[in-house]
């Protein structure tokens, strides 16, 4: 069986419409920073010259937002209330939703934007099959070619409210290769005061305030995979307690031929 890895990386060196801040502790750093805490609090005197070059252990000190890099909405992004009941935080989410069965669809060919339902029709057509109930079903849009760059938060193609064709079939797991699920904001924005209609505002993410489901976005190497389905993604999210969202190392198991 092969790995293949499937998340963007974060990295402060890039650019982000929220920076990185990524700070280090070098292993030598570390080996004076503990001497100095022993003394200090505990009246010990310790000389860092007897480890292993002078060195202890490095610590990194990371600031982001939980949608930087590959993560995992959870329900409770989307808003403070919904049709079912309490919006879930990402820590109480099924373990099991996001270790699946899981399906691309080519979305490459479509322009900036939110692509709708016969769109996604096709690309089932495409596949020979619908989506399955808990299949992770990915859009691979070719968005993370251009990752790390102000044209990835601009250049993309999204949802609108085909969403619910997914969650129709059973999906509850959503994964873009894109910034966002939802087409680019500027995107949005221009349409909504062209033709004043709120509908075109975040419609895939506020599907999730009538119907429980999630996301993955920022995803990459989905034109990786071998085929449209017939391999295992895990996108297991960090237990990150009350959080919106939580960052996950996604990976897709494809078995050997």
């Amino acid at each position: 069986m092969r790995i293949i890895d499937l998340p963007t990386p974060i990295d402060a060196s890039v650019w982000e419409p929220n920076p990185v801040k990524h700070e280090v502790v070098s292993p030598a750093e570390g080996g004076r920073h503990m001497a100095e805490g022993m003394r200090e609090r505990y009246g010990l005197e310790f000389d860092p010259a007897e480890l292993p070059d002078g060195e202890l252990l490095s610590l990194d000190t990371v600031k982001l937002t939980t949608h930087t890099g590959t993560h995992v909405d959870a329900p409770s992004h989307y808003g403070s209330r919904a049709a079912y009941g309490e919006p879930q935080h990402i820590d109480r989410m099924p373990l099991d939703w996001f270790v699946r069965p899981g399906m691309v669809l080519d979305l490459t060919d479509q322009p900036v934007g939110a692509a709708g339902a016969d769109v996604l029709r096709r690309e089932f057509d495409r596949v020979g099959r619908e989506s399955e109930p808990m299949e992770i079903v990915m859009l691979n849009t070719g968005a993370d070619r251009i990752a790390g760059t102000p044209a990835y938060f601009a250049k993309f193609v999204g949802l609108d409210a085909a969403t619910n064709l997914l969650l129709d079939l059973g999906v509850r797991v959503i994964g873009t290769d894109a910034f966002s699920l939802d087409a680019p904001f500027t995107h949005m924005i221009d349409e909504f005061q062209r033709a004043g209609d709120r509908c075109v505002l975040w419609p895939a993410h506020f599907v999730g305030r009538e119907r429980e489901y999630c996301q993955i976005e920022r995803l990459a190497n989905l034109d990786l995979l071998p085929g449209r389905t017939g391999f295992t993604v895990s996108c297991l999210p960090v237990k990150l307690v009350n959080g919106g969202a939580g960052w996950a190392r996604a990976v897709a198991f494809v078995p050997d031929e």
